[in-house]
């Protein structure tokens, strides 16, 4: 919201001698964020200047300019010589004359100049070129604007351009504060200066009937009908020619809204003034009264930005016999817009439903002023003023005549009271406010207190329908009285509770990777049905998905059921900016509707009050299962080359360890099996296995991904991918993770190869190594898989590092020994595997 501050001061004693950065702070005091500061690029010296007489002279290239003699006054150097293309003025007119070493918008400076074959000793000044409207067809004569300033004067104070307008940034749930009226309030409460309220100040009981009005809402939102309170009033015989004073247009134009016309600037104007949005119809153009309805199948409406657009039932319009006419609190239709011509208008000032009207900006996306009060809630108290307020500008500015002609529906619902028990604020804002302050505090914010024996009761202001409870009014009391008096205390935690077992599991997991050398990342949840398919599935094949109905980016529109593809982006994305080497990890989840299963539901619940256990069923009903998973994506280089040492390239290797670190982190062994996957190396393809109460699970895949599929992406060759269900590991750790204490003892280190056949897995043949081996085996792992020269066709060698400790003693090479062949045997007895001599 930008406020002038000449305006601000017609309802409001401003502090003396403030300045814009003064007023910004006293409104930072009540809550009220500052943005900016505008003023108009305007320095002078701008003064009237009379033209006394001008001769037209025409130029080769087809245009005549007036070489113009200007009085500016004695005190500015008499008579000027000034060339000037325009064509709008006479001898006698009094006009803006930006004299040498002004400054005007662009910035454009004023310096005498030959042109035109003669010194221009300054220039006659346009509204446009003064910043002060869009009007460029020819030069601001003063006398059309109703003034006659002496010669010489200033002009840039004559034109209210030495104004200036702060802006501060409004909160959704302080829609007054989108008004001056509400800024005035809101400076008086910082200052203590006096408020002069300009809803008060208007005549408001004229009579106004005999216009067919009706609101006929059958398809109220949240239960509200779409309008309260509709005010139409009746002005005849304005002229809509005449221009915008410039103490109106300057105020506008530092608000930031354009000057159009004489009647729409007073529309716009009595809106910024009082907070209610205003919206003018040609009365000569409207066919019967006017009706407040939903919209019907079919119907659309042309709005005044030209755009014919397609209603849907829930929009609010305003409507006359002929049908459709505007969208109410959104924008009027073009059919009934004020013109050149309008000599009859009709003024509608009405109060709708917040949601209804935010609704309908979204659907057609066509934010306004209007609707960004409406959405914020107006007071409904002040239609009335706002529209006698409108009336009396077109009758001082436009020449017109008030009419008897008019209506009135309000049906505005009082507020309610509210019990604000003794000492509640205190407890709440952790501030002891005295009885009598509260009570005061809220009696300024203009609500109606009565004092009770356990407290009072509080009957907020119409502007004020985010006041809705005791805790609302404490808030309130905390901001005029001041955040600053409000302790910084750091709460104490309650006693017990802490994480869940589940979620310090998930921390440990977290942390166990970083710490391994990989950086967490975030991905979009967002994919293609491609994408899902082809990671959300080891076969390829189509994956059920949840598809957003309003999906932010219409390429993505499905939730994901894989991490995988977010990896992928964020490492496309790293490549492109030169990262080449990369370790990420995501820890998030994954949505895994049930095949042919709806979710969603058509409506919320309304209220703050819980909803009953039904309804909560069905809200959990609703939502597809969430499972959280764990991904992580390696490529370029795992070590960096050094002196001495070639770079050791990321790969499979990596992403199994990474899998081997998570089982660790939460208690579980994950076994490694040869598997398949439709985006993976067929030949370099693992399925993650875990052991539950009911037998081997399968948790998830880790691999490298097709080198066909990796350039298609552009990523490298080799790019090594995991992902495990994290809810799956979580269930399979023991509630007690064990860990073994760090023996004193040495240990027995031996190596065992095994002759297999080629089919049978390395993994498998070292399960049944440890197995056999026994509790002395401290840790197995394959060192070699050799197939050549001295292992027969058909088979391979597998080489193990073990190492043997025993917990009481030293293990002697033979108690070692027998521990390994141990292992051996029980491998020849699953396997048919021979030690290799």
């Amino acid at each position: 919201m930008r406020v002038p501050l000449s305006w601000l001061a017609e309802y409001v004693d401003l502090l003396p001698g403030s300045t814009p950065e003064d007023v910004h702070a006293a409104l930072v005091k009540v809550g009220l964020e500052e943005e900016a500061i505008h003023r108009f690029e305007v320095t002078g010296p701008i003064v009237v200047g009379q033209v006394l007489e001008f001769v037209e002279e025409p130029q080769s290239n087809g245009k005549t300019i007036r070489w113009c003699q200007v009085d500016v006054g004695e005190a500015n150097g008499g008579v000027r010589g000034i060339v000037c293309g325009a064509h709008n003025f006479q001898p006698g007119d009094k006009v803006a004359v930006t004299l040498p070493g002004a400054v005007l918008p662009g910035p454009f400076p004023i310096a005498a100049r030959k042109t035109y074959g003669h010194v221009s000793d300054g220039m006659i000044a346009s509204g446009r070129e003064l910043g002060l409207n869009d009007e460029h067809a020819g030069i601001l004569v003063l006398s059309t604007l109703g003034l006659d300033p002496e010669v010489g004067a200033d002009a840039i104070s004559l034109l209210g351009l030495d104004d200036a307008a702060v802006e501060v940034n409004v909160t959704p749930d302080r829609g007054y504060a989108f008004s001056i009226r509400g800024i005035a309030r809101e400076y008086s409460h910082a200052t203590g200066a006096a408020f002069r309220d300009p809803a008060d100040q208007v005549q408001t009981d004229a009579p106004a009937e005999g216009f067919p009005l009706a609101i006929a809402d059958d398809a109220p939102i949240r239960g509200n009908v779409g309008a309260s309170v509709f005010v139409a009033r009746a002005v005849e015989g304005i002229d809509p020619t005449r221009p915008t004073p410039p103490w109106m247009a300057a105020r506008l134009r530092l608000a930031g809204i354009r000057s159009l016309s004489l009647p729409v600037d007073i529309t716009n104007y009595v809106m910024l003034e009082l907070g209610q949005p205003i919206h003018g119809y040609d009365l000569d153009k409207l066919q019967g009264g006017i009706t407040v309805r939903r919209a019907r199948p079919g119907e659309t409406l042309a709005t005044l930005d030209g755009v014919e657009r397609k209603l849907d039932a829930e929009d609010l319009l305003i409507t006359d016999d002929s049908g459709a006419i505007g969208l109410a609190g959104v924008m009027g239709g073009a059919h009934t817009e004020m013109s050149d011509t309008t000599t009859r208008v009709l003024v509608e000032a009405a109060n709708f439903d917040p949601v209804s009207i935010a609704r309908t900006a979204r659907r057609h996306k066509l934010p306004s002023e209007a609707s960004k009060r409406f959405e914020r809630g107006v007071d409904p108290a002040v239609a009335r003023a706002a529209a006698a307020r409108v009336v009396q500008l077109l009758e001082e500015l436009a020449g017109g005549r008030a009419s008897t002609l008019g209506a009135v529906i309000d049906d505005a619902a009082e507020p309610q009271p509210i019990a604000l028990p003794l000492g509640f604020a205190d407890r709440l804002i952790g501030v002891d406010y005295e009885p009598s302050e509260v009570e005061r505090i809220l009696i300024a914010i203009g609500a109606e207190v009565t004092s009770t024996d356990s407290g009072l009761t509080v009957v907020p202001p119409t502007w004020r329908p985010d006041l809705t409870d005791a805790a609302t009014l404490a808030e309130e009391v905390a901001r005029i009285s001041g955040y600053d008096r409000i302790p910084s205390v750091i709460p104490v935690a309650p006693p017990g509770g802490g994480l869940s077992r589940e979620q310090q599991l998930r921390r440990q997991v977290a942390s166990v990777l970083a710490g391994s050398g990989l950086t967490e990342v975030l991905a979009y949840p967002f994919l293609t049905a491609a994408q899902n398919n082809a990671f959300g599935s080891p076969t390829g094949d189509p994956v059920p998905a949840v598809k957003l109905a309003n999906a932010l980016d219409a390429r993505v529109p499905f939730l994901r059921t894989t991490l995988i593809p977010g990896l992928i982006d964020i490492a496309q994305r790293n490549l492109s900016r030169g990262l080449t080497d990369l370790a990420i990890y995501e820890l998030g989840l994954v949505f895994r509707p049930e095949e042919g299963a709806r979710y969603g539901v058509d409506g919320l619940p309304i209220g703050t009050a819980r909803p009953d256990e039904a309804t909560l069923a069905a809200l959990d009903a609703s939502i597809p299962p969430q499972p959280r998973y764990v991904a992580g994506l390696f490529l370029g280089n795992a070590t960096p080359k050094q002196p001495g040492h070639p770079a050791v390239p990321a790969g499979l290797a990596d992403a199994l360890a990474a899998v081997r670190t998570l089982g660790a982190a939460v208690g579980v062994e994950i076994a490694v099996r040869q598997g398949s996957h439709a985006s993976l190396h067929p030949g370099r393809t693992a399925e993650l296995f875990v052991q539950t109460a009911d037998g081997e699970e399968s948790v998830g895949y880790a691999g490298e991904l097709l080198p066909a599929l990796a350039a298609e992406l552009d990523l490298p060759r080799v790019v090594a991918v995991f992902e495990a269900d994290l809810g799956k590991l979580i269930a399979a750790s023991p509630e007690q993770l064990d860990v073994a204490p760090i023996s004193s003892f040495p240990a027995a280190t031996q190596d065992l190869s095994l002759v297999v056949p080629l089919a049978v897995p390395a993994g498998d043949v070292l399960s049944a190594v440890v197995t056999g081996a026994g509790e002395l085996l401290e840790h197995a792992q394959l060192v070699d898989d050799y197939r050549g020269q001295g292992v027969a066709d058909g088979s391979k060698s597998l080489t193990f590092a073990l190492r043997f400790r025993a917990a009481d003693r030293t293990l002697t090479a033979a108690e070692a020994s027998e521990a390994k062949l141990a292992g051996a045997a029980l491998a020849h007895e699953r396997f048919g595997a021979t030690v290799r001599e």
